[in-house]
């Protein structure tokens, strides 16, 4: 390219996500610079998409060369040593306010390495969550990025430039200090995989346990895409089962995938943060051990041959039932997650705003749903202790627990595995009880090992009994 105009922002990495990525900068009228490992990849990227006008570097002090200063460089490469290995490359070429924006799905706590890193060196250093897939990427995804206050306000008009926007903005907003960027984005995946298990276990539900045809589900995650469940997921959930498999143009394409599902981690850095918080994420937590136990496949085959379960339909229980079911196992792993990331602000000095991510989360990523705007109101206000103790969630879920109850009892009776529902109305119980059973618990943890125990009528004192043994 000429040299006449230096690129505006250089994108490394140009696999799925960085390609759309670097054409979605290109699309707004940045000049941009583009490097991968595989160079004659990323060449004939550019010759495919010419209107882009993407600048292929050989080399990354080629790309830095091209690039106005400071520099504005995006990694969309594989979280861990790969992301290391580029900040070493780009180490000794980087000056002054340079900025390298790590937009992977890295664990926190590399991004919190990575920050202190940066801290000694001259070039400033953001973790940043992308969330849409590649169509997102190209379209308008929803980020957010955390750090550096400072070098957010010089990323702020191009990322805002590319972002996903709903009635509330465009998607991308500062979600606090340190590595809160990927926190968040962690949070959102871990939201995400409780949403996709409650969705697939609807779907069981409607076709094995109602009789319902794929074409029937279709219809009915397309009406459920009109009201309240309104979501981006529910909207894929009805297109997957409307598609017919190539192969034979007639049978779902669904029923040829083989039922195993995969993850890349994100789901299980949630459940493992939050048991190091303290904070229970019982829908996320089964949506990741019901991905984990999907990955024996053959193991399932040889129990269902060894104990021959005998389920049956589930008779008259109503689609609508089924529907308030999801719906209120969704609050529940909302909830679950906003409280996760109330505590990580706090424990981590992250200065997470609560609404703002409600507020990124309303477009371009893959759990944008309609009531995210509902969320966005109550931290707007007197935020309550959890998200479901908000006066309008409060009616919605109390009203619909009679059929959550229904739906869980009916498929667990009917031999349905609904590991996302029942954990769900499982922390719903539990916290609707105010004497629970963990009593008992701190009992015999002082019978045992002197743990000592408080008492109700007076809970300031500790105490500890020396518990007799009775004789048989």
């Amino acid at each position: 390219m000429s040299q006449e105009k230096l690129n505006d922002v250089a994108v490394i990495g140009l696999g799925v996500m960085g390609s759309s990525l670097a054409r979605n900068f290109a699309s707004r009228g940045l000049a941009v610079g583009g490097f991968d490992l595989d160079v004659e990849g990323a060449r004939a990227l550019a010759a495919k998409y010419p209107d882009a006008k993407l600048d292929i570097a050989a080399n990354a002090r080629e790309l830095i060369a091209r690039l106005e200063r400071p520099r504005r460089i995006v990694l969309l490469v594989n979280a861990g040593r790969a992301v290391d290995a580029v900040l070493d490359s780009l180490d000794p070429l980087l000056e002054e306010d340079d900025i390298v924006v790590d937009s992977g799905n890295s664990l926190f706590r590399d991004t919190d390495r990575r920050n202190a890193r940066a801290q000694e060196r001259p070039w400033r250093f953001v973790g940043m969550g992308v969330s849409g897939g590649a169509e997102g990427a190209l379209l308008g995804p929803a980020m957010m990025p955390g750090g550096d206050v400072q070098a957010w306000e010089r990323l702020k008009p191009v990322l805002e430039s590319i972002a996903a926007r709903s009635h509330a903005g465009p998607c991308v907003g500062y979600c606090g200090r340190g590595s809160a960027g990927h926190f968040v984005k962690m949070v959102h995946n871990g939201i995400e995989y409780g949403d996709m298990q409650l969705i697939a276990e609807a779907s069981v539900l409607l076709r094995r346990g109602l009789g319902k045809s794929a074409d029937e589900v279709a219809d009915i995650f397309g009406q459920w895409n009109e009201g309240e469940l309104e979501s981006f997921l529910v909207e894929v959930s009805s297109n997957i089962f409307r598609t017919v498999d190539p192969k034979d143009h007639e049978t779902p394409l669904v029923d040829a995938i083989l039922d195993q599902a995969g993850q890349k981690g994100t789901g299980r850095w949630t459940v493992l943060t939050a048991i190091e918080l303290g904070i229970p994420v019982p829908t996320i937590a089964a949506a990741v051990d019901a991905r984990a136990l999907s990955s024996f496949k053959a193991l399932r085959i040889e129990f269902e041959g060894a104990y021959a379960p005998k389920r049956r339909g589930l008779g008259d229980l109503s689609v609508d039932d089924i529907g308030r079911a999801l719906y209120a196992s969704k609050i529940a792993s909302y909830t679950q997650g906003f409280q996760l990331l109330e505590a990580a602000s706090r424990e981590f000095d992250f200065g997470t705003d609560l609404g703002e991510v409600a507020r990124l989360w309303t477009a371009g990523c893959i759990i944008r749903a309609r009531f995210l705007d509902r969320i966005r109101e109550v931290y707007a206000e007197h935020a309550p202790a959890l998200l479901a103790l908000a006066p309008s969630f409060v009616d919605e879920l109390g009203g619909r627990v009679p059929a959550w109850r229904n739906v869980v009892s009916r498929a667990t009776g009917a031999g349905y595995p609904v590991p996302g529902f029942a954990a769900s109305l499982t922390w719903f119980d539990t916290l609707t009880t105010a004497q629970g059973s963990a009593n008992v618990i701190q009992a015999q943890r002082d019978y045992f090992g002197s743990h000592s125990y408080r008492r109700l009528d007076d809970p300031e004192t500790v105490v500890h009994t020396d518990w007799p043994r009775f004789g048989h």
